[in-house]
């Protein structure tokens, strides 16, 4: 489910795994075309590291 999330809506994600700062970050970034694959992919790295520090 998340990993859904962190592809169509890559700030929600940070929201989510407790980074609103990051996810503020993101939003800004996403909101180019040309910055929605870089957010993705943040995204997608950052709940992959948060999912292996709390199982």
């Amino acid at each position: 489910m998340r990993v859904l999330l962190a592809f169509f809506l890559p700030w929600v994600t940070f929201f989510t795994i407790g980074r609103p700062i990051a996810g503020i970050i993101c939003l800004i970034l996403q909101v180019t075309v040309l910055g929605w694959v870089p957010a993705a992919l943040w995204a997608f790295l950052a709940l992959r590291s948060y999912d292996e520090e709390h199982g």
